[in-house]
């Protein structure tokens, strides 16, 4: 509404007409804006706000905790050529310096590529939406979110899953929710919801849970420092309690400003009669293939493969008007169907195992004399070779600001590099950029890792992580290869630590409740794409200090993830046993190639003649001795060597370099000193022979105020008594005074005036 104010303005003897009025977008957007809130049990709320920002999107909506504010939009278009059972889900988190008050820190002051931290939490958003867009529809689906204002207290990943659930869910998206996420902590055995940076810093869990409706469990990602099985049972279902809220607040907003759902068209059903045909041709060879327990993932995959050629060839030629792609669909539904059915009605797995078993495992370490640390860790066909490298201290990254701005900030000293090449699988593909996969899981293994480390230890750790064979669950295969590797390059674990992946396979009735249900320990590839869950848990003995939970359905009951969690515990318990088989302690003896730091002091007069012309010095002893040299304080200089003898050598040039004939000069003592030079300042005077030339100020030269030493008849070549008071503990100059002799000798003539006749 725009008003029109007039006034009448007597110096100027005339009308002067102005407005006062709101900017449209601003009246518009307060107009059109729906709010609702979230309240939790411990009095935190969540705020959603929609109809205000992107109106042009499918969707979009704000949520905000504390002073944390993310923008999320949702937009689907039609896909040209769909691919069944595949949902084309992007999901693009960005972190903006500006909602922070920061400027980037790169050379170009622009937003780059993404970072690490927006990698995971475009996946931990990705993985909680995804389960529930319903069967059939794929259409191109893209999430942008964009951090509006942080306020460096609650980390912006959960709110963004809250954010994109209620842009999916007031769009006209076809979609399933709303889902709810919660952030819960652990302090003195107490669970604490949403909690600020500081509580976290004291909580012994760092948990994410996102729920569905009913108390479903959609997504978990997390990790602590050996939390015990019933405190992180009690923090799930405290975090799907808390979810219900959010899932309330949401309906209302869509009750207030929702769309109506668009329709969309599923691809059609297979025919019954083709679905029989190839049932009749395929089902008995198809059981034969899963139960012949010789059988590994190449041969079992192969056989497949074969199979799935000839039933097709004969679908086609028995139903002329069928093409290629009907009658692979129809393969694979019965190949789903029977694989499922083996596990639901028989207990029967493809590898023979039972429900609980483990596969083979093999450990082996110290596999190359140069690495400070190996270790190999095979798990059926599953192989992972973990390396240890130590390096200096100053070599850890860097901490970008921006991360401890929105709660990204953890101690670098520690690193894993997770890589997963194509040959692990017999496939071919070109290299490229790490993969958010990759990411995913090595943040994933060094979540496990990182709360074992040692707190003192002085060297930067890279453990690094190559999958040479994978048939399942890699990420856990790298926990276990990672802790022996650590333990074999002598680091003091506060105890070993293991991983497991657990399956699930679930039977739905047609109104879509649960009717049955089998949990997988340890499973296979196959076992994860013909599955409904992979849930990961790894931890040491003691405790659980690293889980991940991925739904392939909207949500699975409370009770099935508790029990997922006991038959985890059993089996991490069976594993660590055999680990400890191989190595069950840290190595004690140091090995020869293990790198070594010292400290050197060095006196501060003796630091440039150290450093030498623009650090010309320092740079030479590096290049021929291989070490790394910085200054840790202004007299301690830290040497890394990456072996011992490398120690030696640079010790002994250092030392050759620092060393010098200076005889000791008593504090307070009177010495002779031989003018060098005279300078406007002062003269330059040395007190012994190849002694560097040192100032002696005019300020020092006499009791009154000289301006230059010519005016005291001083000349190069003269000798002057000087009294020596140490050196200056910043510059190492040496202080010198033949002022304070002259001043102590009128003292004495003074006294004996003054002395009775």
């Amino acid at each position: 509404m725009i008003t029109i104010y007039r006034q009448f303005d007597k110096s100027w003897k005339r009308l002067r007409y102005f407005r006062l009025s709101r900017h449209l977008s601003t009246s518009t957007r307060l107009h059109d804006r729906v709010e609702a809130r979230a309240e939790f049990s411990n009095g935190r709320t969540i705020h959603f706000e929609t109809g205000g920002y992107a109106r042009l999107a499918d969707g979009a909506a704000v949520a905000t905790v504390g002073d944390t504010s993310v923008l999320i939009t949702a937009v689907s278009k039609p896909r040209a050529s769909p691919s069944p059972g595949f949902v084309p889900l992007t999901v693009d988190y960005r972190q903006k310096y500006a909602a922070a008050g920061r400027i980037p820190s790169n050379y170009l002051r622009r937003e780059l590529a993404p970072s690490e931290k927006e990698i995971l939490t475009s996946r931990i958003i990705d993985r909680s939406v995804r389960p529930l867009f319903p069967e059939g529809y794929n259409g191109d689906t893209q999430l942008s979110c964009q951090l509006l204002a942080v306020d460096g207290l609650h980390d912006p990943d959960v709110v963004s899953i809250n954010a994109a659930s209620a842009a999916l869910a007031v769009s006209d998206i076809p979609w399933m929710g709303p889902v709810g996420s919660v952030r819960v902590g652990l302090v003195d055995g107490e669970v604490i919801t949403h909690p600020t940076r500081r509580e976290l810093s004291k909580s012994s869990l760092n948990l994410v849970v996102t729920g569905a409706e009913n108390k479903l469990v959609v997504m978990l990602e997390g990790g602590g420092n050996n939390v015990l099985q019933q405190d992180l049972m009690k923090a799930v279902k405290q975090g799907v309690k808390e979810c219900q809220h959010i899932i309330r607040a949401i309906h209302q907003l869509v009750i207030d400003a929702g769309k109506p759902k668009r329709t969309f068209t599923v691809s059609p059903p297979v025919p019954e009669e083709i679905l029989q045909a190839a049932k009749t041709l395929s089902e008995i060879r198809l059981r034969s293939i899963f139960t012949d327990f010789s059988h590994n993932k190449m041969s079992r995959d192969n056989a497949v493969n074969l199979l799935r050629a000839d039933v097709t060839q004969k679908l086609m030629q028995g139903f002329p008007d069928t093409d290629s792609q009907i009658a692979n669909a129809a393969f694979s539904l019965i190949t789903k169907t029977v694989f499922r059915d083996l596990i639901l009605d028989e207990d029967t797995r493809c590898d023979g195992r039972s429900l609980s078993d483990l596969r083979p495992i093999m450990c082996g370490i110290d596999l190359y004399r140069p690495l400070h640390g190996s270790s190999l860790f095979q798990r059926g066909q599953t192989q992972v070779q973990c390396t240890v490298a130590f390096d200096a201290p100053e070599n850890i990254p860097k901490l970008d600001p921006l991360l401890e701005a929105t709660g990204g900030h953890r101690d670098r000293n520690f690193i894993l590099h997770y890589t997963f090449p194509s040959f692990a699988t017999n496939e071919v593909s070109r290299s490229g950029p790490i993969s958010r996969r990759e990411v995913g899981h090595g943040a994933l293994a060094e979540k496990a890792l990182r709360p074992l480390l040692p707190s003192n230890f002085p060297f930067a750790i890279l453990l690094t992580s190559t999958v040479l064979e994978s048939n399942g669950s890699s990420s856990m295969a790298t926990v276990c290869g990672g802790s022996l590797a650590l333990m074999d390059a002598g680091v003091n674990l506060s105890l070993p630590a293991a991983g497991v992946a657990i399956g699930l396979i679930t039977r739905h009735s047609e109104s879509n409740e649960l009717q049955d249900y089998k949990i997988l320990t340890d499973i296979l590839g196959i076992e994860d794409y013909m599955g409904d869950m992979d849930f990961k848990l790894a931890g040491t003995s003691k405790g659980v200090t690293a889980l991940q939970a991925d739904m392939k359905i909207p949500g699975i009951p409370l009770k099935v993830v508790m029990e997922a969690i006991q038959q985890a515990t059993e089996a991490k318990g069976t594993i660590l046993t055999i680990m400890a088989d191989t190595l069950a302690h840290p190595r004690k003896q140091k090995k020869e190639i293990m790198p070594v730091l010292e400290n050197l002091t060095v006196p501060a007069h003796k630091r440039s003649r150290l450093m030498g012309p623009g650090g010309m010095n320092i740079r030479r002893i590096q290049s021929e001795t291989g070490v790394q040299l910085t200054w840790q304080d202004s007299d301690v200089l830290l040497i890394f060597a990456p072996n011992q003898a490398a120690m030696e050598e640079a010790k002994e040039t250092l030392t050759e370099m620092l060393s010098d004939h200076e005889p000791t000069l008593e504090f307070g003592g009177i010495y002779t000193a031989t003018i060098i030079e005279l300078r406007p300042q002062g003269v330059m005077i040395t007190l012994y022979d190849n002694m560097p030339p040192v100032l002696l100020h005019n300020s020092q030269l006499d009791t009154r105020k000289v301006h230059h030493p010519s005016a005291l008849g001083l000349d190069v070549g003269q000798e002057l008594k000087v009294k020596y008071f140490g050196r200056d503990p910043a510059s190492g100059q040496m202080r010198l005074s033949r002022r304070a002799l002259q001043a102590s000798t009128a003292t004495i003539k003074n006294l004996h005036k003054t002395e009775p006749v």
